[in-house]
This record gives C-alpha cells, structure tokens and sequence, in this order.
C-alpha cells in the first residue's frame, strides 16, 4: 500500500459567515521512498495539504491515510504523538530556535517525543551534522549561521528521528541557486540512504525538476500529475 492516500479529499475554512474550500476533492497516492512535489501558484492549497498530511489538520471530509492511519480519527495528543514518531518537517523560514544552538536544534525533537539515552542522541546528533556538512558548525546559533546552514540544519533536525515520511513546505525559498541545488542534493542522498519518503510544497522549478512526481494544484483541484522526465522535456 501506498505511504499516504488520498481519496476525494475535502477542506473547508470558516470565516465568520463566509465558507473557503481550500481543497476540493482530490485523490492521490505517494510512493514509500519517493521525492514529490506538490506544486501551484500561492493559493492553490499546496500548504493545506501538507498540514493535514502532516497530521496538523485535519480534512473536513475524504479520506486521507498516512502510514495506513486514517487522520481524521486522530486527536490532538494522538496526532502529537503520530507526528513524533514518524514525520519530520522542514520549514520556509528555518523555525530554529534563536537560543539554541546547531546541535540542540537537531537534538530538541528527541528530548519532546522520545526517551532517548544521552549517549545515543548524542551519536545520532553527531551522525546527521557530519552528513549535512556543519560537522564543526553544531556549538554556534542560528543567528551565527549562514540562509544554506541554517537549512542544512533544519534538515537534520527533521531527519534526527529517523521519521518515514519528511515534509518541507518551500525549502529553498530563501536560499541561492548554488545553496538551494546543495541542499537538495542532500535530500535526495537522505532518501537514498535512509529511505526516507520527502514531499515538498514549492514554486522552485529545481525541485520540480528533481521529483520523481510533481502534483499539480490550482484553486485547490488537483489537475494532474507529471514524472521527472516529462517535467525536464515540458
């Protein structure tokens, strides 16, 4: 079975009188260890998607299963604890936190959700910074940190728990071309190695090159998917 399943996958928002249908029925598959791209003009519902994959949301009607779990039957405190144990996320704006350094960043979702010992987060923390580069980076802060480090870091920290399926809502939004390919470079090589599944919400055409499917939404209708080939020869 497929890691997340959508079928006719429905979100409506209230604003006082007025109802906002973000998502409009849509139905998709994504592929255990697959790099995909959700993609669409800003409006489009590319971040509620991810929200209620995520487990942030939850859809108004539909069915979406994530790791065959259905998140609709999932409360707050149970879809904490889904998100700890199998997610990550990497964020638009990095969402370290200032006070914290390199190493305590990647470090802080292992002390939230799970009971590791000192000595094996430790290894592990060690581990993910020497793959993301920032070997000698971990005792500095963000504001010490360069837009590629501060992302290389986020990476890790999405990566830290061994999650199955990472999320990463506009990854390179901030970033150069030159760190932007970096970085997702090493997402892919992530992938490779830990079989990790990435699913990105993006306008970056690098990334839309890069995904082995690319989603495309538009006023919250999913109009079709496309491979990396044919999105390499539109």
């Amino acid at each position: 079975m497929s890691l997340v399943n959508a079928n006719n996958l429905v979100k409506t928002y209230r604003a006082g009188d007025i109802e906002v249908q973000a998502i409009k029925g849509v139905d998709f598959a994504i592929e255990r260890s697959s790099f995909v791209s959700f993609v669409g003009p800003s409006g489009s519902g590319k971040t509620t998607l991810l929200n209620m994959i995520g487990c942030l949301d939850h859809p108004t009607s539909g069915k979406l299963t994530v790791l065959d779990t259905d998140i609709s039957t999932l409360g707050r405190r149970e879809a904490a604890e889904f998100r700890g144990k199998h997610l990550g996320f990497v964020f638009q704006d990095f969402n370290l936190i200032p006070v914290l350094s390199a190493y305590e960043n990647i470090e802080y979702p292992l002390l939230m959700v799970q009971s590791w010992p000192a000595e094996k987060r430790s290894q592990r923390i060690l581990t993910l910074l020497e793959a993301v580069g920032m070997k000698d980076q971990g005792g500095k802060r963000p504001d010490q940190l360069s837009g590629g480090q501060k992302q290389r870091v986020a990476v890790a920290r999405a990566l830290v728990t061994n999650p199955e399926l990472v999320l990463a809502d506009e990854p390179t939004a901030n970033l150069d071309h030159a760190t932007a390919m970096r970085i997702i470079e090493l997402m892919k090589s992530m992938r490779d190695e830990y079989g990790t599944t990435f699913v990105f919400s993006t306008h970056d055409p690098k990334i839309m090159a890069e995904a082995e499917v690319t989603f495309t939404l538009e006023d919250g209708r999913l109009q079709g998917n496309s491979n990396a080939e044919e999105v390499s020869h539109a």
